[in-house]
């Protein structure tokens, strides 16, 4: 008589195990994947595609097992990434575009394995209907998120520029930021597929009434207005994209960048403002330890008699940092703010040693060493807090969280592009910009030294724009509003409830699965 362990052996494999599609269609499918969601992002910014992406890769995972997903992972991060970021080849060349794009695509294909292991074990775990239509996807947009979240902590300070959430900016959802944050809209966005992929796959439509749900699920997401937040007048700011020669390999003269800065600013002398703001690098020297640098920018800000957001590196004993200080007319700077988070391998090399052994020459080039702020992304103009951060930043949940919770009203992004131009880097930036602006409902003044440079508005309408590699000055009447959004308070939470949620259900689910084989 057969033993109970004998019986199991034999038991087929349930059909929900089993790949959806073989592996060299599912190599295919999330090539495809990759290459769509990338389409989803700017430059091309069709924001529909990340659906489908999703659904591609979700597809060519169900069913996979360890080895499966992790080459099915690494095709969909290879061919995502070397599309996303090729504009970091604009300068350097290939190596540092292939060591970043392989690095996000190998940490990828590892972390897409819970995912499909979620598709083994969850249904055979809970079964029902319950479980397979709200259950399952639920756990699959848990782990998309800690996967999101891994790429954008670690290794180093993690690059968190290709978070799903991001692609909507110009989409009827993007308004779901303000209730649950932008790793909650890519939650949802993930979660909406998964149950619409369950759907098909359990053959919701010969019941008709079922499909109210997903309907109404899809309905929901789209008529969600945004979170409110209170308007409390305006603040009338001026900012100038010089177009100088700010990028790393210019040809530049003594004082030329200062001098583009000054020629784009002079159309707002004798105009009234608030502030006014240049961009990351729009000064060729440390002005705390230029005097004549600082006379004139003490000069610049009495002639449109307002302070002057300014930015440059600047040293203190043996550090340096990237700094963005509020220049008065008395020729003063007494609040500053510091990038929070250099670009590692752009303004500071980590582990320098190890890396500079592997290829000299281009770890060579980057000779100053940056340091990481700790003041706080704030200053106060006449009794305005206004937030900021400084180009990259502008992707760090914390930092945006951080000048909100201090009071800002309206947000300043100061940045430069110049060692990027013509690619798609600034437009993507400008899509995070606009996402900053509708999750924290809040006005954005975004500046480049070389474009393309935009205010947006707190429901993330553009209300005026400087196209790229153009000197020229904006001068409008920001909004200017306060009042949390429950992304900006909620969105830490739901993080951290998606990260643990999605690996203790995946856990639980293996754990029930054992014990009903």
């Amino acid at each position: 008589m057969p033993t109970p362990s004998a019986e199991r052996t034999r038991r087929p494999r349930p059909v929900l195990q089993r790949p959806l599609l073989p592996l060299w269609l599912a190599v295919l499918a999330a090539a495809a994947s990759g290459f769509l969601m990338n389409l989803a992002y700017p430059g091309a910014s069709v924001w529909p595609f990340a659906f489908v992406g999703v659904a591609l890769l979700l597809l060519a995972l169900i069913g996979r097992r360890a080895g499966g997903a992790l080459l099915v992972g690494l095709i969909y991060g290879a061919v995502f990434f070397f599309l996303l970021v090729s504009w970091t080849s604009r300068y350097l060349g290939v190596i540092p575009w292939a060591a970043l794009a392989s690095l996000e695509a190998a940490i990828t294909a590892v972390a897409v394995i819970p995912i499909a292991l979620a598709y083994r074990w969850l249904p055979r775990a809970f079964p029902g209907p319950v479980g397979r239509l709200v259950g399952l996807p639920a756990a699959i947009g848990a782990l998309w998120v800690g996967r999101e979240l891994l790429l954008g902590s670690w290794p180093y300070t993690g690059f968190p520029w290709a978070r799903l959430g991001m692609t909507q900016s110009e989409s009827p959802l993007a308004t779901l930021s303000s209730w649950v944050g932008v790793s909650g809209l890519s939650f949802l966005i993930v979660f909406a597929v998964a149950m619409l992929v369950e759907s098909v796959r359990v053959r919701l439509w010969r019941r008709p009434v079922a499909l109210l749900v997903p309907a109404a699920l899809v309905l929901v997401m789209i008529i969600t207005p945004a979170f409110p937040t209170t308007a409390v007048g305006t603040m009338r700011i001026g900012a100038v994209q010089g177009n100088g020669p700010t990028g790393y390999f210019d040809e530049r003269e003594p004082y030329s960048v200062i001098q583009a800065q000054t020629a784009a600013t002079e159309p707002l002398f004798g105009e009234e403002m608030d502030l006014l703001v240049w961009p990351e690098g729009g000064l060729d020297y440390d002005p705390f330890q230029d005097p004549g640098l600082a006379r004139r920018m003490t000069l610049i800000a009495n002639r449109v008699e307002a302070p002057l957001l300014a930015n440059a590196a600047t040293g203190r004993g043996d550090e340096n940092f990237n700094t963005s200080m509020l220049w008065t007319q008395d020729g003063t700077a007494e609040q500053t703010h510091d990038k929070r988070f250099p670009v590692p391998f752009g303004e500071y090399v980590p582990d320098r040693d190890f890396y500079y052994a592997i290829v000299p020459d281009l770890i060579g080039l980057i000779g100053r060493e940056y340091t990481h702020g700790t003041n706080p992304p704030l200053v106060d103009v006449d009794g305005t807090p206004v937030g900021l951060a400084i180009c990259f930043d502008v992707i760090y949940d914390e930092v945006i969280r951080e000048g909100i919770q201090g009071g800002a009203q309206v947000l300043v992004f100061q940045t430069n592009n110049a060692d990027f131009r013509g690619t798609d880097e600034n437009l993507q930036q400008l899509a995070f910009a606009r996402m900053r602006a509708i999750e924290t409902g809040r006005s954005v003044v975004n500046i480049s030294t070389v474009g393309r440079s935009q205010m947006i508005s707190p429901s993330g309408t553009t209300t005026a724009s400087l196209d790229a590699d153009e000197a020229g000055a904006l001068l409008e009447d920001v909004e200017l509003r306060t009042g949390l959004t429950a992304g900006v308070v909620l969105g830490p939470w739901v993080q951290q409830l998606l990260l643990w949620g999605g690996l203790g259900a995946l856990l639980f689910g293996w754990w029930r699965a054992r014990r009903r084989l």
